[in-house]
């Protein structure tokens, strides 16, 4: 085992004795005989080249990221520079105890997270002028395509009966935005109608239109007159529009749109080649209950006190499968709370003024571009401009030019675009003047910094903004650095982390995200990247993604990858586009039909149904495996428009099914094509792969098996992986070059997702090795089968094989309980105590806990967990024996944060101490819940999304 391998894997060699013992075996090589099928196993080791130390790997990445060239670019379109304040970028950024949280479903225990989601929440209704916004969805792109899907469902009974399904996008979108929006338009019968708002007239098949603001080539339309067109037909408006230029233009919720939608990237995230990026929604009050995505709002707890949780249709994607409106469940939440904490320190004033001086720059430049006799585009800008150019070979010259001084600027038709940011100064104003005075052979005259370009502004005085925003006094509290980095430390202390404890969810693979890994994300090199340079400038990226790429093709089986999707739903929903390309070219565009296991993920069925398919639902038996008779059947039933069956291996009951090749076989046999869900790759690496048990294409959850962390909610990536056939339709896109040769459109923004985080994966996977990824499998595997061992005697282990074994998970069930009037919600939030997060609640079986420790769990970790388990059988057995009140006990009152242990007013029948400390070990490291036990439905009666003034 190499020295990072043996870092990253918690038992050591000496305790896997202990360990064999108490499952049941005398040897790795037996575990995993007994818990695999033998049919299922790979006669090679995977094809990697050995693990390699952490230093020699930094070496090796640091020549990597030399390779590309940090140019100063202009080029816009959704993607500026930025300065991240170092106090964010070393406290949240670059902590663990924000980047190794999970998404906030427990909510007393993320308190921390769920303020700082919240204060972005608040910077987006103030900036957008809209009622109520979102947490974060995954790129602009893809939000505004959230926003025509959800106008289309929004639809009034009329507008469906009139059959309205055609949708207007003008065509200044950015390209990768209309792309996208058609992307998602295609599968569910909407007709993209693209033209010029100007001269557009709305009709009643008309349900929603989206225009840009400022719009692609950089002018400040006025829509209120369209906007009133759209009403008068009974369809809405969105606006995707810029962030930064909010600050200082009439915003959309002002002028009459219904959606807002953006990026929030230019509130100091780095570019990273494209992400991840938090894309930011916002609407109006009325619809908020057909918003996507996650939605912060704040409740009560159970005394009253003031507490945050997630609201409204959280998880709906899990809860409506098929019937979801979207299948949102990734966002990105720790961008979010970067670009919250930037406002938060930069404060009203300070983001008006960053504003105010990008909008003077552009001011000073289009003056001098105007002197040197070149025509612009714009009368009314923020901060980019058009320059008209009728001669090809004269843009190519200047486009040349600025190249050999290391500028970009974006090549158009007829013309270049130059979008300035707030990195820009007034030497590369010059620097920009001097390219053009150069082309037309005239000299720039001095840049004027006079005081008439302090005060005025480059658009008409209709579009300036009136009034105040960001008032709220989080906004306007925390000028010094002191004070700042004293308001991230106290909301960190609200929530648990992986710098905590374990955290054992099943089905989302907590395990260890290795400093080493991390380091890439603060270079320069790999995050001053915009995603539309020239591949030749992006060549260290260029060589990451080949070695990625066949890392991972190894890895899965399979032929090629695309790293577009830029989370685990989008993949599902790219792969399954992917097929349906593959059917339409040979003649099979009626291939429609997907069967799905009932105990898959609730984001198969959604993304199914968002990619336009008709879902069969294929039962399973009572041991929780697919119904295999059932399933031939199924599969017999709609041979001639079988398009794919969706399958997670192993199963998400946590078991290896023996006849996962016999199911594959029968799919192929009718003409259909088998997509695996990632979701459980951790199980797979270096044992089995997708390719191997049949599947022809499968994504990959990188924030689980390959080591991205989640980041309280995000970010994640899910590329999928394909076999050689299907490689001809991956994705492509409209800016750069990329994809196969028949490829869909795109379904995400950057033409590879978000590139700057694929650094990690490719850390973990080469530092790793192959015998390592081996050696990681099957210690998630012994880890799992540990507790399950360990566990049996408190809990019913609810699925195993037929030898009594799990994979690497297991689902513990909770119904034993209910005589005492116990359920599983109780054992979680009674965990908290002890210590951890509360394991998977109720997925995919009702009152139940799904179990993963991961394979960087040490022993002793394990042991603390087992023992908390253990502590709270015996608390429920109190109560059964009647030795503590039925009603008013630790389990039903739990969590219990430190102000209600520490009242004078404990009325309680047990006492402070068996509250809190219910085990010895915990006093030497007590976590305090942030509050107590959440009233869900007092916040979602009284729903409030913004902070308070």
């Amino acid at each position: 085992m190499n020295s990072f391998a043996s870092r990253h894997i918690g038992p050591r060699n000496e305790e896997l004795s202990q360990m064999f013992s108490a499952t049941g075996v005398s040897s790795m090589d037996e575990l995993i005989d007994k818990a695999l099928p033998a049919d299922i196993r790979m006669p090679k080791k995977l094809d990697l080249p050995d693990g390699i130390g952490e230093a020699a790997y930094l070496e090796k990445l640091k020549k990597t990221a030399e390779k590309n060239k940090l140019f100063r670019t202009y080029i816009g379109l959704g993607y500026y520079n930025t300065l991240m304040p170092s106090v964010i970028k070393r406290n949240i950024l670059e902590n663990p105890s924000w980047y190794t949280s999970y998404t906030p479903y427990q909510a007393e225990i993320s308190q921390g997270r769920l303020e700082a989601l919240l204060n972005f929440q608040t910077v987006i209704v103030e900036l957008t002028g809209m009622d109520i916004a979102n947490a974060s969805l995954l790129d602009e792109a893809s939000a505004a395509a959230e926003a025509m899907i959800m106008m289309f469902h929004a639809r009034s009974r009329e507008a469906v009966k009139e059959g309205a399904n055609r949708f207007f996008a003008d065509l200044k979108l950015f390209p990768q935005t209309l792309d996208v929006i058609s992307t998602h338009a295609q599968p569910l019968g909407i007709e993209v109608v693209t033209g010029d708002f100007r001269t557009f007239m709305p009709d009643s098949k008309i349900f929603g239109a989206m225009v840009q603001y400022p719009d692609a080539e950089g002018q400040i339309n006025d829509y209120r007159a369209f906007t009133e067109k759209m009403h008068v037909v009974g369809a809405k408006l969105g606006a995707a529009a810029d962030l930064m230029s909010l600050a200082l233009l009439v915003p959309p919720g002002q002028w009459g749109a219904d959606i807002a939608v953006g990026s929030s990237q230019r509130f100091g995230v780095p570019l990273g080649y494209g992400g991840p990026h938090a894309a930011y929604f916002a609407t109006r009050d009325e619809f908020k209950r057909n918003m996507p995505g996650r939605i912060i709002g704040v409740s009560v707890d159970a005394q009253g006190k003031r507490a945050l949780r997630m609201a409204l249709q959280t998880r709906e994607q899990h809860i409506k499968r098929e019937r979801a409106t979207s299948n949102i469940c990734t966002a990105q939440a720790l961008l979010a709370t970067m670009a919250g904490m930037y406002a938060v320190y930069h404060g009203p004033e300070g983001v008006k003024e960053i504003a105010e001086r990008i909008h003077r720059l552009t001011r000073i430049l289009a003056k001098q571009l105007s002197d040197l006799g070149y025509e612009l585009n714009q009368t009314n800008f923020f901060d980019t401009l058009t320059v008209k150019i009728s001669d090809e070979a004269k843009v190519s010259e200047i486009i040349r030019s600025a190249e050999a001084r290391e500028i970009n600027f974006r090549r158009m038709k007829n013309g270049v675009g130059i979008s300035l940011d707030e990195t820009t100064n007034v030497n590369d104003v010059r620097d920009i003047v001097d390219i053009f005075a150069s082309a037309c052979g005239k000299k720039a005259k001095e840049i004027e910094t006079a005081s008439n370009f302090e005060t005025a502004f480059g658009f008409d005085d209709t579009f300036l903004r009136k009034g105040t925003y960001l008032q709220q006094s989080v906004f306007n509290r925390y000028r010094s650095e002191t004070e700042m980095m004293r308001y991230i430390k106290k909301l960190e202390r609200k929530d648990i982390s992986l710098t905590h404890s374990m955290i054992p969810l099943g089905s989302c693979t907590m395990k260890l995200n290795a400093a080493t890994e991390m380091f890439a994300l603060g270079w320069a090199e790999f995050g001053n990247i915009h995603p539309f340079v020239p591949i030749d400038q992006a060549e260290g990226y260029q060589t990451l993604f080949r070695e990625l790429s066949r890392q991972l093709a190894v890895i899965t089986g399979f032929d090629s990858v695309s790293f577009q999707p830029n989370s685990g739903a989008t993949g599902e929903y790219a792969g399954l586009m992917v097929i349906h390309a593959y059917h339409i070219d040979r003649g099979q565009a009626h291939r429609k039909t997907v069967l799905i296991p009932s105990s898959a993920h609730g984001t198969n069925p959604a993304s199914a149904a968002e990619a336009g398919m008709d879902i069969v639902i294929v039962p399973c038996d009572d041991k929780g495996n697919i119904d295999i008779p059932k399933l031939k059947e199924l599969a017999e039933t709609h041979r001639e428009n079988l398009a794919a069956l969706m399958i997670t291996y192993p199963s998400t009951h946590g078991v290896f099914e023996e006849g996962v090749k016999e199911i594959t076989e029968t799919i192929h046999r009718c003409g259909g094509q088998v997509y695996m869900d990632g979701a459980n790759m951790n199980a797979q690496v270096g044992l089995t792969n997708p390719g191997f048990l049949g599947a022809d294409v499968c994504h990959l959850n990188l924030h689980k098996t390959f080591a991205i962390p989640h980041g309280g909610g995000g970010p994640g990536m899910g590329p999928i992986c394909v076999a050689a056939h299907l490689t001809p339709y991956l994705p492509k896109h409209p800016v750069v070059p990329s994809g196969g040769d028949k490829g869909i459109t795109a379904i995400s923004a950057a033409p590879w997702g978000s590139a700057s985080i694929l650094t990690i994966s490719h850390a973990y996977i080469t530092m790793m090795g192959g015998d390592g990824l081996l050696q990681a499998t099957c210690m998630a595997i012994l880890n799992a089968n540990y507790i399950a061992a360990k566990l049996q005697k408190s809990f019913d282990v609810l699925f195993t094989n037929r030898n009594g074994m799990v994979a690497h998970e297991l689902i513990l069930a909770c119904d034993q309980c209910k005589s005492v009037g116990i359920v599983a919600a109780d054992i979680a939030k009674r965990l908290m105590d002890y210590g951890f997060h509360a394991p998977t609640l109720s997925f995919p079986v009702a009152n139940t806990l799904m179990i993963e420790p991961t394979e960087s769990e040490s022993l002793q970790e394990l042991d603390r967990f087992i023992e908390a388990m253990n502590g709270i059988h015996d608390e429920i057995r109190e109560i059964a024996e009647g030795k503590a009140d039925a009603t008013d006990n630790v389990l039903k009152n739990a969590p219990h944060a430190e102000q209600t242990v520490m009242t004078d007013n404990w009325t309680h029948p047990y006492g402070r101490e068996k509250a809190a400390y219910p085990l010895a070990w915990i006093r030497e490291n007590k976590f305090w819940p942030g509050v107590g036990r959440v009233d869900d439905a007092y916040g979602d009666r009284n729903l409030i999304c913004t902070c308070d003034k």
